[in-house]
């Protein structure tokens, strides 16, 4: 039996290396003999750059950029040839805001009004100065609702012109910029808003779509993948000229994903909270479509897993949720706890 195991990270809480081992080694009591593929894939948040390595066979550089509320911190991303892949989680992610303490309670300094995407600007000027022209830009898994303007006002007293320098940027959604399907109304309450600050939001970034408008001709308002990010992919469109794409079609398409699940049985894909917006270009989506085409069944196996006569809808074989019923979010998202958790979600899936 040969299992293809390709989730996305649980973000905040494991990596999508550290999901694939815990799946095998819930799975590995049960069906010893089996052969398990693990690939490591991403939608355009963390773990692009881990998903992209092999395949561009690059090096990784380290800068010093401003986290989300303005601290200093480090930030790497890879170069191969004249390509800078960066994550712009690694500049202004949720990690810098929503963490774990040496005791194991979670840290929470989630703060969207005023968390900034300066660092991400500070990552392409670094990458810039050390020769890169091209760059794949990670957009998912920020703290920021600045829809870019951090980055762009940054960006703007550093470099003249963007001239010869090319942007494509992977999104792992296809929110807009503004609206009921914008960054505020849809992410901003992940990222600590209140009902109240998120209509806040919503204006703040109405307001800059105007300016935006004004200074480069671009109307980012209801550009699907604008939202990305807190509004990075609007940013990046109108001011850089950047291509929006689905980030999890061009990480499957870079990595081969077609032939490694040639002859597999089964699919297990996943990511921290599986709902409604999974359909909208989110890693286990993807995953499904590619397997589906191949006629492989696929398990979604996810930290939380809501709406679920959805996403059976969709076409997914089997839906475990990680996370037990009744236990608190902030133990659940502790690595050690997430383990034990995945280990024992494994004995319900069908083989």
């Amino acid at each position: 039996m040969k299992i293809v195991i390709a989730p996305d990270s649980f973000k905040g809480c494991l990596s999508s290396e550290e999901v694939a081992a815990y799946v095998i080694e819930g799975l590995k009591n049960r069906i010893p003999d089996a052969g398990f593929v693990t690939v490591p894939v991403a939608d355009g948040g963390e773990g692009l750059v881990c998903a992209l390595e092999k395949s561009l066979k690059g090096y990784f550089s380290e800068a010093a950029v401003t986290d989300p509320l303005g601290r200093p911190a480090k930030a790497r991303y890879l170069i191969s040839g004249r390509t800078a892949v960066i994550e712009v989680a690694e500049a202004c992610g949720l990690k810098y805001v929503l963490h774990s303490s040496e005791n194991g309670e979670t840290i929470d300094e989630r703060d969207p009004w005023n968390a900034t995407s300066k660092g991400v600007g500070e990552l392409i000027l670094d990458a810039a100065g050390r020769g890169c022209t091209d760059f794949l830009i990670g957009l998912g898994g920020s703290a920021i609702n600045d829809g870019g303007k951090g980055m762009v006002d940054f960006l703007k007293t550093k470099i003249q012109s963007f001239d010869g320098l090319h942007f494509t940027c992977a999104c792992d959604v296809d929110a807009t910029y503004v609206g009921d399907r914008g960054a505020s109304r849809i992410f901003a309450p992940q990222k600590g808003a209140s009902e109240e600050m998120v209509e806040l939001l919503e204006k703040r970034l109405e307001d800059y779509s105007m300016v935006i408008l004004e200074e480069t001709g671009t109307d980012v308002r209801k550009m699907k993948g604008a939202g990305a990010a807190g509004g990075l992919g609007g940013a990046f469109a109108a001011y850089l000229g950047a291509s929006l794409v689905p980030g999890i079609e061009l990480v499957l398409d870079a990595i081969g994903f077609d032939s490694i699940i040639e002859g597999a049985d089964l699919v297990i894909t996943g990511e921290g909270r599986s709902d409604s917006q999974t359909a909208q270009g989110k890693t286990p989506y993807g995953v499904l479509g590619r397997a589906k085409a191949a006629g492989i069944p696929t398990a979604l196996l996810s930290g939380t897993i809501e709406d679920c006569p959805n996403l059976k809808s969709l076409g997914f074989s089997q839906l475990i949720a990680v996370t037990p019923e009744g236990m608190d979010i902030e133990k659940a998202v502790q690595p050690h706890i997430a383990r034990l958790n995945i280990i024992e979600a494994c004995s319900r899936i069908l083989i």
